[in-house]
């Protein structure tokens, strides 16, 4: 049998291909296939039909642990994320006292004083927007290589690049949860069935922006 990808004769994407996250939830369903096997479950015995429903059982409570899992997940990105809004803001207070600062960094922060928004969608426009505002203090501190001196900023810089790092782990988590989530909601017999009863479907992993992924894409030393 031939190889299924042969690197020898398969055309090449000479253009690359990029890949980007499909924002879309898959319901989980089963047909009238896996209900007759239910059935004959118990035809074959009362012990193979207890035995199923016990797995059910297990498979429910599995799906409800990962969906508290999952949440405390994402509560903790809410978390760095929150943090990190409250640093900048202190950091652009501090930079402001020295230099004007636009006054669209202030006005940014502002909007999320009261904390991150608990949405997948308000996590990523709350992480692109600190993004914009980062690069905007960035910028401001090397401009006046003397603002450079000053501990506190210098501290506050500290403090947002932990935070930075902080906030891609805790991503990382989020999305290995969903991954594992997204894959046992197909596994049929047992949990397939369980997660098509429950009306379950598909979660979407965390994905950075198109504005990041072309800052990425260019030039930067």
């Amino acid at each position: 049998m031939a190889n299924l990808l042969d690197e020898m004769n398969t055309p090449e994407l000479e253009n690359g291909r990029d890949v980007n996250v499909i924002a879309k939830q898959i319901p989980v369903k089963v047909g009238f296939g896996s209900t007759l096997f239910e059935i004959m479950l118990w035809v074959l015995g009362i012990i193979p039909g207890i035995i199923f429903l016990v797995q059910k059982i297990k498979a429910q409570n599995y799906f409800r642990a990962l969906e508290q899992k999952i949440q405390h997940a994402a509560s903790q990105i809410d978390n760095y994320l929150e943090q990190r809004v409250v640093i900048l803001k202190n950091c652009a207070a501090l930079i402001e006292k020295a230099i004007k600062l636009d006054d669209e960094v202030f006005t940014k922060i502002a909007a999320y004083r009261s904390g991150a928004n608990p949405t997948d969608e308000g996590r990523n426009e709350l992480a692109q927007t600190l993004e914009q505002v980062g690069t905007s203090i960035n910028v401001a501190v090397e401009q006046y290589p003397e603002l450079k001196a000053h501990q506190e900023i210098q501290d506050a810089m500290q403090q947002n690049s932990y935070l930075q790092r902080e906030i891609t782990a805790a991503r990382e988590v989020y999305n290995d949860t969903v991954l594992t989530w997204n894959t046992a909601i197909f596994q049929w017999p047992v949990k397939m069935i369980v997660a098509a009863r429950a009306g379950y479907t598909s979660r979407i992993p965390f994905a950075t922006t198109s504005e990041v992924k072309q800052q990425a894409r260019e030039v930067l030393f």
